[in-house]
């Protein structure tokens, strides 16, 4: 699941050593997994018999971890804890704003700027990011005079989010969580609005 498989914890890492309330939260934090104490505990449980080392075996203990009528929804009751730990081990939300910003930057001015998310936390850090783009000033609100020039760096094209329709989902069930945001770029954003955004995500 690493993008870079030499750095930092892979998932196996994450599935056999974490406790079981690290598991957990992470699991709910990064898919709004509900089933995510049910789930954290029989990983741990599994584990007293021996390591999991394989995803197979790792959707086979969320399955039998989570109640019957909660294994025939739209999707298999693994997925949103292999999202998490994809999540955990790239870093990605931590990624992301710095991602926004270089991206934002090397655009011509009058550029667009698209950006499709597949998760509400990675969707609030964009949402958050071009909003900022968007104001006249960025400066902290306890700020006495502004310093940040007092211009609005981008034009905000999409004031709400564009999702897929029934029909589009119909033919590609993954696009169901995708959230598309546009903007159009009006000049360089300052590394203010960076740091705005690398708080939140951390």
């Amino acid at each position: 699941m690493r993008l870079n498989a030499s750095e930092g914890e892979s998932a196996g890492d994450i599935v056999n050593s974490w406790k079981e309330d690290e598991l957990a939260n992470m699991i709910y934090l990064y898919s709004d997994e509900k089933m995510s104490r049910k789930i954290a505990k029989a990983i741990v449980e599994a584990r007293m018999g021996g390591k999991i080392t394989s995803s197979k075996a790792l959707a086979e203990i969320i399955w039998n971890a989570v109640p019957a009528n909660y294994r025939y929804g739209q999707i298999h009751p693994a997925t949103r804890t292999f999202q998490a730990l994809r999540i955990a081990v790239n870093s990605e939300l931590r990624r992301l704003p710095k991602a926004l910003h270089s991206a934002f930057n090397v655009l011509k001015d009058g550029g667009k700027m698209g950006v499709i998310t597949f998760h509400s936390l990675e969707d609030r850090i964009v949402k958050n990011y071009f909003r900022n783009l968007g104001k006249q000033c960025v400066c902290p609100p306890e700020q006495a005079a502004c310093t940040c020039g007092g211009t609005a760096c981008a034009e905000i094209l999409t004031r709400k989010p564009v999702e897929p329709t029934a029909q589009e989902v119909k033919m590609n069930s993954p696009s169901r969580s995708a959230k598309l945001r546009v903007v159009r770029k009006i000049h360089d954003a300052s590394a203010r609005h960076f740091m705005a955004i690398e708080e939140e995500a951390m």
